[in-house]
């Protein structure tokens, strides 16, 4: 007895791509374009800044636009670095942005705990209010600041760039780290506090360990904040010894009988960002995780 066999002729290949996968790969394949030319406008003015590095003066404003010199100027980062004392401005700058980085991290987590986990009356009017405060320009903030260091005998010292975080953190680490905080489950306090743990124990050997994504975010971006903070240290610190390199470049931009030096300053620029790509690309994953993470489930 013989049996007839019926053969699609439609392989099944050919039979995945229906209508609606043909339409969600154009769509990701628009998106990967867009994306890469997304990154491409950025990565431009990077580029832009390490070719100027490595330039003459004069060479980097021709037109046309030369996006690589004929003759790398490898010499004009040991000479930026030689022209100040720059050594002793990587220790200053490394002291307001270690520090203070340290101490408004644990202020702020400290704060969104509270807000967090804690109930008292006018919370979330409290809450408000400090977060409101992200809305005011620096600009508005920065006379009477000024003032009030400068009625405290602190001018010329380190200490309006360091206890400005120490005292009050930062209304955003704060607000990330409350939603943070509001997605761990009441549950894994409560079998601490159960064990024998405090309300300090529980707070940095259970709670800070779950908030590590919350708290290498916040750090990154207090890290660039400090890093590359230039209107505080100029406006406070009149002695030279005490200068940070953001300072410092600003003397590469010329003075009364000196001309700019502006490969100098490209120079120092590249070698400034290079700290702040390194810890992106090393946490990433967890920096990305720490500012969705709270969105999303907060």
């Amino acid at each position: 007895m013989s049996a007839t066999v019926t053969q699609s002729t439609a392989s099944p290949g050919n039979a995945s791509w229906n209508p609606a996968r043909i339409r969600r790969v154009i769509g990701k394949a628009i998106a990967y374009i867009l994306v890469s030319a997304l990154g491409v406008v950025f990565l431009i003015p990077l580029f832009w800044l390490v070719s100027s590095s490595l330039k003459i003066g004069n060479e980097i404003f021709d037109q046309p636009v030369q996006w690589w010199p004929a003759v790398p100027q490898w010499n004009n980062y040991p000479d930026a670095w030689n022209a100040l004392p720059f050594t002793r401005f990587l220790f200053n700058t490394l002291f307001v942005t270690l520090l203070p980085l340290v101490a408004e991290v644990l202020v702020s987590a400290i704060v969104a705990y509270g807000f967090s986990r804690f109930v008292f009356p006018g919370r979330n009017i409290l809450f408000l209010v400090m977060i409101s405060t992200m809305f005011l320009p620096d600009a508005v903030k920065l006379i009477p600041t000024f003032i009030i260091w400068n009625s405290f005998g602190l001018i010329n010292h380190y200490d309006p760039l360091v206890l400005a975080s120490v005292l009050g953190g930062t209304p955003l680490f704060i607000f990330l780290m409350r939603q943070f905080f509001s997605t761990i489950p009441k549950e894994i306090e409560e079998a601490a506090l159960i064990d024998g743990a405090n309300v300090v124990q529980t707070f940095m050997r259970v709670m800070l360990p779950l908030i590590r994504p919350a708290l290498l975010s916040v750090s990154i971006i207090g890290f660039q904040g400090h890093w590359n903070d230039f209107l505080g240290p100029l406006i406070y610190l009149n002695d030279q010894a005490k200068y940070t390199l953001t300072v410092g470049m600003y003397f590469f931009t010329g003075g009364v009988n000196e001309r700019p030096h502006w490969e100098w300053l490209m120079a120092m620029s590249t070698l400034m960002i290079i700290p702040i790509l390194i810890l992106f690309i090393i946490f990433q994953r967890y920096f990305i995780e720490g500012l969705t993470s709270g969105a999303v489930k907060g």
